[in-house]
């Protein structure tokens, strides 16, 4: 039942959406049933959206909810077998060097990034036990960097399309892997689950912890709300020698259960509050670009082919600082809508 209305919502979504730009209006979001301050949320969502974060609005605001942890201890199907792993036709892309210092080295739902610095290399995700060595690996050695180079491996969270590499990496080159208390935690509990990808305990990242390596800062936020362990950060990038400050989302989908209202509706607000959090610090320090680990989110793997045709226009990862806290005021919005929409099934059940 829930699901069918969440398909009827994203219907209803994706036709106002389909509104022509040149008309320079948005039209009122109503979504059946639902209260005056639910579609409030809900048309603050859709105007801060507007067509530049379509794929952000449709998973937070639209579409079923990703669900809470899985604490079963199971080894992962792809991994008790490898050939259950998904064709590499749906997962490979090109690396490709984004920025003077930054590298793609994801794939087409989910990525990861290198950041070269005068001392090392510092990778942020891991993606997949079963692509981690193609894309990461020989994707770096294919846009000119050495993967022996890997001095820090930062790990947003430890979903397994995020941490899958990090055991292989760590193992291979040494490198020091940052994540946080709940996520060494979580990968300590469930050895099975995590098997192959599990590395050994080594930073435990905090919030507002500084990781320098050469001449590159890159600061850790606490960023709960996905996980309950999620972290993001900020760091700089050279543009044609020009400096750029990024700030990087690392844990966009919301998380809730309908039949578990009020874990939910206090998970929730956890992410309301880091969204506001992580939006501060993306104001202070001046972010004009936004990055995820999934393109869904950034759209890195459409920007990526924009490049080759960039020449002397505009970066196409350079959305400006308005924009990015606009992608903030999507995230929050759609979880308030949800909060709010949890709220009032659990006074009606009453």
């Amino acid at each position: 039942m829930h699901t069918d209305t969440a398909f009827v919502s994203f219907f209803l979504a994706v036709v106002a959406l389909a509104a022509p730009a040149s008309a320079q209006t948005i039209r009122s979001f109503d979504e059946p049933g639902a209260s005056k301050e639910v579609t409030a949320a809900l048309q603050a969502a859709k105007t801060a959206a507007d067509f530049t974060f379509l794929g952000t609005l449709a998973r937070t605001c639209f579409l079923p909810p990703s669900r809470s942890e899985d604490l079963r201890n199971i080894v992962p199907p792809y991994v008790a077998d490898p050939s259950k792993a998904p064709p590499r036709s749906s997962w490979y892309a090109d690396p490709a060097k984004v920025f003077d210092n930054l590298y793609f080295v994801g794939g087409k739902i989910h990525s990861a990034w290198a950041l070269k610095t005068r001392d090392g290399i510092i990778v942020f995700d891991t993606i997949y036990t079963y692509n981690s060595d193609e894309l990461i690996v020989e994707g770096m050695k294919k846009v000119g960097l050495d993967p022996k180079d890997i001095k820090f491996l930062l790990i947003s969270h430890a979903h397994q399309d995020h941490i899958g590499g990090a055991e292989m990496i760590q193992k291979r080159y040494g490198s020091r892997v940052v994540m946080s208390e709940p996520d060494w935690t979580l990968v300590e509990k469930l050895p099975r689950r995590f098997e192959t990808m599990a590395p050994r305990r080594d930073i435990v990242a905090t919030d507002g912890m500084k990781i320098t390596l050469g001449d590159s800062t890159v600061t850790v936020w606490f960023t709960p709300g996905h996980t309950d362990g999620t972290s993001s950060y900020t760091f700089q990038v050279l543009d044609r020698g020009q400096p750029v400050n990024v700030v990087y989302s690392g844990g966009t989908a919301i998380v809730y259960e309908w039949d578990q209202p009020d874990w939910s509706i206090a998970n929730l607000q956890k992410y309301i509050d880091t969204q506001r959090h992580l939006a501060a610090q993306a104001r202070r320090t001046g972010a004009t670009v936004l990055l995820s680990n999934h393109s869904e989110f950034d759209e890195a793997e459409k920007k990526n082919r924009m490049l080759a045709g960039r020449g002397d226009g505009p970066h196409p990862y350079e959305i400006g600082a308005e924009w990015v806290q606009r992608y903030f005021l999507v995230t929050e919005n759609c979880a308030r809508a949800t909060q709010l929409k949890l709220a009032q099934r659990k006074g009606t059940a009453r």
